[in-house]
């Protein structure tokens, strides 16, 4: 007999908070998963203490990332968050390029 897992797909705006349980939820991982996340500096929670930590939209982006590199390749969390920080670089680069392309084909 086949399982079935429901989907639910949740957009989320950049400006967007998700508490620390709505985190987990939303990438399907372990409180513990996100608190090493968290003290490996791969996303960074507003707030001082876990049961009141807010975490940006971004974040979602990030723990699924990681989560994907550590299963799919076996990276442990500092590699992890060198390879974010690359990503995330190379993808503020092209946001850059783009730009100038753009202004240069406005003229």
């Amino acid at each position: 007999m086949a399982h079935h897992k429901d989907l639910t797909i949740t957009i989320l705006e950049e400006e967007d908070r998700l508490s620390f349980g709505e985190l987990c939820r939303a990438c399907d991982v372990s409180a513990e998963y996100v608190i090493q996340l968290v003290d490996e500096g791969l996303i960074e929670p507003s707030g001082q203490e876990p049961t009141r930590w807010s975490f940006s939209a971004n974040a979602v982006r990030r723990v699924q990332a990681a989560r994907r590199l550590q299963q799919d390749m076996e990276i442990n969390l500092p590699g992890i968050a060198l390879a974010l920080d690359l990503l995330d670089e190379v993808r503020e680069l092209r946001d850059r390029i783009r730009a100038l392309e753009q202004r240069y084909e406005d003229r």
